[in-house]
């Protein structure tokens, strides 16, 4: 890829899929606009934060509306995540942030690709082990225990958040699980954003003993195959230094780096 098609990819990412805003709006979701960003409530266990760009605003004008947001969810007694990404301005942003009490956590690379190719892929899926969609909440349980045991952290955000948009609409997302003898090994899900090219991948935590057997990759190519049928060209994914290489190889490139600076009461 040259440079030129590094640079159409990263417009398309911004001005197709920013700022990241579920539509339709789940029940009990609230989006509000403060100024050039946009506030998202309910959707997970903290506030999100998010923006294509902010307009210009440096300086006071800048800190002021950071220290909006800090004071609101200081009031909610609740944490809110700032999506960062590394081509975004001013160049001291992530100063601003941390000044104002937003702590940054892992990094992930934003990479872009066309779906084709990986649509066209041949996976090869571990005997035993089976790839199914899902919208049950007694799935979506299972996919938060695999995610517990993965990370050793609490994921029941995410019951609830997936079975939220499944409910304002099945036909925007799509879950996929992997499992053998009952047990869910992995799960990713594709978002289908309203009005873009795109198909976004999320999830793929896969349980330790079942890494390197080529599951990650078989979800990231059932979940091409169903972008492709909905018309989509594009595939966008957040994605960790574990899983970089294995999209780079099938042919995602990597675009930016994004950032969560997270702030917690």
């Amino acid at each position: 890829m040259t440079d030129l098609d590094v640079q159409t990819l990263r417009d398309a990412y911004d001005n197709q899929l920013r700022p990241e805003i579920p539509d339709p709006v789940p029940a009990g979701v609230t989006v509000e606009r403060d100024g050039p960003l946009v506030r998202i409530i309910g959707l997970d266990a903290g506030g999100f934060l998010t923006y294509r760009n902010l307009g210009g605003l440096t300086g006071a004008a800048l800190d002021e509306l950071i220290a909006r947001q800090v004071r609101l969810f200081r009031e909610r007694g609740q944490s809110v995540e700032w999506k960062l990404n590394e081509h975004d301005e001013p160049a001291d942003l992530a100063d601003r942030l941390r000044a104002a009490g937003f702590v940054p956590e892992d990094r992930e690379t934003v990479v872009v690709g066309p779906v084709a190719p990986l649509a066209a892929a041949l996976p090869v899926v571990p005997e035993g082990v089976r790839l199914r969609e899902v919208t049950a909440r007694e799935d979506l349980e299972r996919i938060a225990a695999m995610e517990e045991e993965v990370w050793q952290a609490d994921r029941s955000h995410l019951v609830w958040g997936l079975a939220k948009e499944i409910d304002a609409d099945p036909n925007s997302i799509t879950v996929v699980v992997a499992e053998a003898d009952g047990t869910v090994l992995s799960a990713g899900w594709v978002r289908f954003p309203a009005n873009t090219g795109f198909a976004t991948l999320w999830g793929g935590s896969t349980l330790p003993q079942w890494r390197r057997k080529g599951i990650y990759r078989a979800l990231v190519n059932y979940r091409a195959r169903l972008a492709e049928q909905r018309g989509r060209t594009l595939m966008q994914v957040d994605c960790s230094e574990d899983s970089r290489p294995i999209l780079q190889r099938l042919g995602l490139v990597p675009v930016t780096t994004t950032t969560p600076y997270v702030y917690t009461p």
